[in-house]
């Protein structure tokens, strides 16, 4: 499973906010809602993301495994 719960936590040590993601950076609030609910973004959202915040990927994703995964 994909989570962003790195992104909120470097969201929070930034000063960036929702709002000026939203405002200033014109990421759409429904991509925001994405997030917060662990569903599927895009790459280049978070190529953008980590670009706003100066952070890695690994700030902003990662992959815990779970018994909800696609077999493979």
């Amino acid at each position: 499973m994909i989570t962003y719960e790195p992104f909120w936590q470097t969201l929070a040590k930034s000063d960036e906010t929702w709002y000026t993601l939203t405002k200033r950076h014109r990421i759409s609030s429904s991509t925001l809602h994405r997030l917060k609910t662990n569903e599927v973004v895009t790459t280049k959202t978070l190529n953008d993301l980590c670009r706003i915040l100066n952070c890695r990927i690994q700030d902003v994703v990662e992959y815990i495994p779970s018994d909800q995964d696609q077999p493979l």
